[in-house]
């Protein structure tokens, strides 16, 4: 099968049911050679079930060997990386003065460290080239960061104020850079988010909070949620374009977070202390 002018795109984070495996399939249906990666192959078995589309990896986006053995993988079978989409990411729950701060730590670690670590394994190469595309996948909640998601509120954050740098770092060489700001996505995002709440110690200030930061790990998970194959389809089009954009953002609540941002911080927190029942 010829396969030189084909796009090939390594995406981090593609469990089933997460925004990750939404984009392999988009990525796949739009003919490019795709390399599915999660911390275990068992947690794709959608993907698995058709190795022909997808080449699979095992890749844990905390550990430099894991990184580095991946990228050598992909660049021995394919000859190149041309888009590496940083996915992988977890969420966090909870107040930010009882957190503990290992698991905010983690947080980091894998949704902000785990990002740059596949950046400088992958931008060595795409630079030699000249050519590439790098994607982060940020969230509005970066935007509208209200109570009980703090820690993954300023993860993303970070991840915003990572791209703008990296965005003006890697133009001179040959590497644009997208920022995706996801909306409410339907995904397992909440399931998750809970299971990790569920490991940490009682609350005790906060204690009377509990139900409504529980309530906040599935805010972006109600009926009116975007479907994350529509997101992934719109955002693999914005991506391939031969000049993507800087920034692209798609799914409910991405507008009236935009207008959120810019208002004054007392109608902010006015409107977000609502929302999540501060």
């Amino acid at each position: 099968m010829e396969t030189s002018h084909k796009q090939v795109v390594l995406i981090t984070g593609c469990s089933s049911g997460g925004i990750g495996n939404a984009l392999a399939r988009a990525f796949a249906a739009r003919d490019c050679l795709v390399v599915a990666t999660a911390r275990s192959l068992s947690s794709m078995p959608d993907l698995n079930d058709k190795s022909d589309m997808f080449f699979l990896q095992e890749l844990d986006v905390l550990r430099d060997e894991s990184v580095v053995e991946v990228v050598s993988n992909v660049i021995d079978k394919f000859g190149r990386i041309d888009v590496l989409v940083n996915n992988a990411g977890v969420q966090c729950i909870g107040p930010l003065a009882e957190i503990p701060l290992s698991s905010a730590q983690h947080t980091f670690n894998t949704n902000v460290f785990g990002t740059l670590r596949l950046i400088q394994a992958v931008v060595p190469h795409m630079a030699s080239r000249k050519k590439g595309k790098i994607v982060n996948i940020g969230s509005i909640s970066a935007m509208t960061p209200g109570p009980w998601s703090g820690v993954y509120n300023a993860s993303k954050a970070a991840i915003h104020s990572l791209t703008d740098t990296l965005r003006l770092e890697l133009k001179p060489l040959g590497i644009n850079v997208t920022n995706v700001v996801p909306g409410a996505i339907r995904s397992n995002l909440g399931d998750s988010a809970i299971s990790n709440y569920s490991k940490m110690p009682e609350l005790k200030l906060y204690k009377k909070y509990e139900v409504a930061i529980k309530k906040r790990a599935y805010f972006s998970q109600g009926p009116n949620a975007t479907p994350s194959q529509e997101f992934a389809e719109k955002t693999v089009d914005a991506i391939l374009k031969q000049d993507p954009p800087s920034w692209f953002s798609y799914g409910q609540y991405s507008t009236i977070s935009a207008i959120i941002y810019h208002l004054p911080i007392f109608l902010k927190d006015f409107i977000l202390k609502k929302a999540m029942k501060c």
